[in-house]
């Protein structure tokens, strides 16, 4: 994955909560509930992350999430017609995440915890099928893998030693 840093506070990010979870510790005086909240912002122009806040009072671990994720952005390659330039498979733990280009007037062809990052990240046409696991944090980091890991026809044709036109054929 391609981490590298992205200034947070020259973006206007926006987020949405994609789970809050009650956990409990059972110890000596009885239960411990915390709340976990998987959290994904983004700009709609590219730039998207996810994080994971854990706290006693839901508000702060929405806000501690939200804290999370803006350290762990990546930035997507879009091409014109705002979909992403190739097809590709993100994966995390037990999920994956079949990641396919699409032409204008698709729309969002994808599942809660993938159309949450897609839709944060600004991509307007793509189609998604999740594969394995349902876990929502696994498949919400699967589609941040998949598409951190996209490259721009500019950034293939680099990397083979060819001009651009080739690549595209």
């Amino acid at each position: 994955m391609k981490q590298e840093r992205i200034d947070a506070s020259s973006l206007e990010l926006t987020e949405k909560v994609v789970s809050i979870k009650r956990v409990t510790k059972v110890v000596k005086g009885g239960r411990n509930m915390r709340f976990t909240a998987l959290v994904v912002v983004g700009d709609g122009n590219g730039h998207v992350g996810a994080g994971l806040g854990k706290a006693t009072e839901i508000p702060e671990a929405i806000r501690k999430g939200k804290e999370d994720a803006t350290k762990h952005l990546i930035t997507v390659a879009l091409d014109d017609n705002e979909s992403i330039t190739h097809d590709f498979t993100g994966k995390f733990g037990g999920a994956s995440v079949l990641l396919k280009k699409a032409p204008e007037g698709t729309g969002v062809i994808a599942g809660g915890p993938a159309r949450a990052v897609i839709e944060m990240a600004g991509i307007k046409n793509i189609r998604t099928k999740s594969l394995g696991s349902n876990n929502k944090q696994n498949v919400v980091l699967a589609t941040i893998d998949g598409l951190s890991q996209v490259k721009t026809p500019e950034e293939v044709a680099k990397l083979r030693g060819k001009s651009v036109e080739e690549i595209l054929g």
